[in-house]
């Protein structure tokens, strides 16, 4: 029931058949103890995997998707190697590479090098190999000097810097990502990104685990939802994450309804009311603190009222035109997202310049400003909600985020019900 290197037939570098993970929970561990002496079952099973298979082929991109507790990470691990399974079968070719817990295996005692060499030997990179590796991957996590220091003086950010540097030192034919793309500071970032994608270019399969459906849709041909620790559903990203996104929604309108009957007897109680935009608590989004960051620093409506009481403000126009203006990286360019939804519903629609062939302007302070404009809004009467979001150039990257941060109303002079209108004529 082992993983085990095999040869496959075709570009197949990963096959699942019937993976199962029980975990064996006891009441106490004294039971615990007691069982492992006399062999007798007290404990409860709890299986986070149950008869999970899938195939990946070389240079394919898989996105892991699922609700917290599905067994997303279970399954990573088990992958990884990092966990044994308690039945199927697992088949790979090649070197895997796991991005799970990073920093996890290095010694504080032992300074950044030294951590080199002592955690290249735990993913498999010999000591000759290391002493070839060594100045890359000291150039890549720029530490300088601190190289020399415990790495138990290190902050988070630097432990992971060295630790990506490191376990991507060397191109795998399995690459298995558990949610973070990239860690530290937006350069950082970026270099991750770089060499993340320079690895699925030249043919590494990648497993990637993530709550981003951007991302997913980006970066992956194919997706896997996994629901209570079974396959939901495997197959082209588009279906299973539109499966996917209309489970999510009806699981939020439960805990919802729940949280509101639970509130119901206590609502009846409260003396003073809550202020509120839009029917929502909100923040007003906080721009980055000016250390050169690129942030978001503005995103204007043009004929957008103030709001009245707990009711949104209303746009006083029949076109939605949204200003958003904010602070690059250096001489970069970045590229500027923009998502309306329900204000308690659905997504309507997300639009970045990268995707339609715009780029923001440069102003003459250096900032970054585009003008986004709907012309003849094809909306229904409601309430709506406005997010931003600031890309690197490759729009991977997100350097900042206003998100559901400005709700708004909007009425529509006929009274028809629905949603959107859709272009169409009659004859």
């Amino acid at each position: 029931m082992n993983a085990k290197h095999v040869e496959l037939e075709g570009d197949l570098v990963l096959r699942v058949r019937d993976l199962g993970k029980e975990y064996k929970l006891y009441p106490s561990p004294r039971a615990r103890f007691k069982a492992l002496l006399t062999g007798a079952a007290t404990h409860r099973s709890h299986w986070a995997l149950r008869d999970v298979s899938f195939e990946l082929h070389r240079g394919q991109c898989i996105g892991v998707i699922g609700d917290n507790g599905a067994g997303k990470s279970s399954l990573l691990k088990l992958l990884a190697g990092t966990l044994q399974p308690s039945r199927g079968q697992i088949e790979r070719v090649g070197r895997v590479t796991a991005i799970l817990e990073l920093g996890a295996g290095f010694h504080p005692d032992f300074s950044g090098r030294d951590n080199l060499y002592f955690g290249g030997s735990l993913i498999g990179i010999s000591p000759e190999r290391m002493r070839e590796l060594e100045p890359e991957i000291a150039a890549f996590a720029e530490l300088g000097e601190a190289m020399e220091r415990p790495v138990k003086t290190y902050s988070s950010g630097m432990t992971v810097r060295l630790a990506f540097a490191l376990v991507t030192a060397v191109q795998p034919d399995v690459l298995i990502i558990d949610e973070a793309l990239a860690v530290g500071d937006q350069h950082f970032q970026k270099k991750c990104i770089e060499r993340i994608m320079a690895f699925r270019n030249s043919g590494c399969t990648i497993l990637f685990c993530s709550h981003s459906p951007y991302h997913i849709r980006h970066l992956c041909d194919a997706a896997l939802w996994l629901r209570g620790g079974q396959v939901a559903q495997f197959g082209d990203t588009e279906p299973v994450l539109a499966a996917y996104d209309l489970h999510t929604r009806e699981r939020q309108e439960r805990e919802q309804q729940a949280l509101l009957e639970a509130a119901a007897p206590a609502a009846a109680e409260v003396s003073a009311p809550v202020a509120e935009v839009g029917g929502e608590a909100q923040a007003s989004p906080v721009a980055a603190v000016d250390s050169g960051s690129a942030c978001i620093l503005s995103v204007d409506v043009k004929d957008l009222a103030a709001p009245v009481g707990d009711q949104p403000g209303m746009l006083q126009s029949q076109d939605l035109v949204v200003t958003i203006t904010a602070r690059g990286r250096g001489d970069e360019r970045p590229h500027i997202g923009f998502m309306i939804e329900q204000s308690k519903g659905v997504g309507i629609t997300s639009l970045a310049t990268h995707e339609d062939g715009a780029v923001p302007r440069q102003l003459p302070d250096g900032t970054w400003q585009t003008v986004l404009t709907f012309p003849d809004l094809p909306l229904h009467s409601g309430d709506y909600v406005i997010s931003a979001f600031l890309f690197d150039e490759t729009g991977l990257a997100v350097y900042d985020e206003w998100f559901q941060f400005l709700h708004l109303r909007f009425i529509f002079p006929k009274p028809l019900p629905g949603l959107v209108r859709l272009p169409h004529h009659w004859s």
